[in-house]
């Protein structure tokens, strides 16, 4: 994976948002990732600690305060003229949280899905269109005649295979996925992301997957990034991650995940984590490179005290 050219290239992003005059929110305060063809990169974290403004800043629903994105080698950070914009717009799609918010209730969901082949003009003419958007409703496990019905008419999982359907049938190269699957019964979350890499593995799409559920972030990722406040406090591939979380605050995450055996379960002890407490700031550390695609933020000597602790 290392050897291929990263479809996504981020370096030192920034979104900060001005609540007022004096008070400036850091929503994303500096993060370095990149991500390559095919694969999944999970994006895990607790609430607000910037996983959503990342993949909003991607797509561009924000324009980012600093930092550069590079996205199959188009620079998409700063102000971008019409053509770069339109291939963006086809190349990066996104699938959100809450799968009847996003979903026109006026429209029906062959229209909804047909939306950006319409915007782009990407079809001849109305018999093609038809025939893609039957194709892509078969594909994400609906019926053709689905398209004539409304968003209403159906369950939160098949909604949110309407959106799957509406962001691939653009063909993008990749999809970001911003909690696509936190608003569903668990049931319905495996079926969703069984989907997901069952489409992956035929249409070779990469996906950023927000989320977080770790359980889910390891059954279907490659490499985990994990945020913080707004920092990205650790990255590698989900083994090492797993296996040998070195950030305190990846361990409590990792402490915290429910087991299936009741005996483990009975004996588990959910680590805490407190960044004021320990005197961790993040904005005086720097990546280190634990081995392989393993890195950490921290400061020289959080590096050395946290890998002793792991030894």
């Amino acid at each position: 994976m290392e050897n291929k050219e990263p479809i996504l290239k981020v370096s030192g992003l920034k979104q900060y948002f001005e609540t007022s005059g004096r008070f400036t929110v850091r929503a994303v305060d500096g993060v370095d990732f990149v991500i390559y063809p095919g694969e999944t990169y999970g994006l895990v974290g607790e609430s607000g600690s910037g996983k959503s403004t990342i993949g909003r800043s991607l797509i561009r629903l924000y324009t980012p305060t600093a930092g550069r994105i590079e996205f199959n080698g188009m620079d998409i950070s700063g102000a971008m003229n019409r053509t770069d914009m339109g291939r963006l717009r086809t190349e990066m799609q996104m699938i959100f949280q809450d799968p009847m918010a996003c979903l026109n209730p006026r429209k029906k969901i062959g229209e909804i899905i047909a939306q950006g082949l319409d915007l782009h003009h990407l079809c001849r003419n109305r018999a093609e269109r038809k025939a893609m958007v039957d194709d892509m409703l078969e594909q994400v496990g609906l019926a053709p005649e689905h398209a004539d019905r409304y968003p209403h008419q159906f369950s939160g999982g098949q909604r949110q295979r309407v959106g799957i359907a509406r962001a691939l049938i653009m063909k993008p190269k990749l999809v970001i996925a911003d909690e696509c699957i936190s608003a569903l019964d668990v049931s319905i979350q495996a079926q969703v992301v069984n989907l997901m890499k069952d489409l992956q593995s035929r249409t070779g799409t990469t996906y950023m997957f927000i989320a977080h559920d770790l359980s889910m972030v390891k059954y279907i990722s490659n490499r985990i990034g994990v945020m913080h406040l707004g920092h990205l406090v650790e990255t590698g591939t989900t083994e090492e991650i797993f296996e040998n979380p070195i950030h305190p605050y990846t361990q409590s995450l990792l402490s915290a995940i429910p087991r299936p055996n009741p005996q483990v379960e009975k004996t588990r002890i959910a680590q805490g984590y407190d960044y004021k407490a320990q005197g961790v700031d993040y904005s005086k550390g720097i990546q280190h490179h634990v081995g392989g695609q393993h890195y950490v933020l921290a400061t020289p000597e959080e590096f050395s005290r946290w890998n002793k602790t792991r030894k």
